[in-house]
């Protein structure tokens, strides 16, 4: 997979976090603000994580059920839906297998580092 390719699902994973933001008057631990304002732009990496990884799952499970449904028959699903849907799939998987094999390198490297 090419940079741009993972600077890009980085980019909508950005996006994502900031939508599910968007409530606002709370902090990244779920804990309301003393103040009652806005966090600062600030990403909550666990829940980032927690929801790309929800939906890579949502996108193989919705995969695994078109295509079960085109197997047994279903006429509201045809080939191109199915191998559409696989595609997005695979494709979410590998992203997220390259992001967790640079986030388990660049722990590694740190993990090397001295202090």
């Amino acid at each position: 997979m090419s940079d741009t390719n993972i600077q890009s699902v980085v980019q909508q994973m950005r996006t994502l976090a900031q939508s599910g933001r968007a409530g606002g008057g709370e902090a990244a631990s779920g804990m309301p603000l003393v103040d009652g304002t806005a966090p600062p732009n600030e990403l909550n990496f666990a829940a980032t994580l927690k929801d790309s990884i929800r939906a890579v799952n949502a996108l193989g499970k919705a995969s695994g059920e078109l295509q079960t449904r085109f197997e047994l028959g279903d006429p509201d699903v045809s080939l191109p839906q199915v191998m559409v849907a696989g595609g997005k799939a695979g494709l979410a998987f590998e992203a997220a297998s390259q992001i967790r094999n640079r986030l388990l390198t660049a722990y590694q490297e740190v993990m090397r580092m001295s202090v």
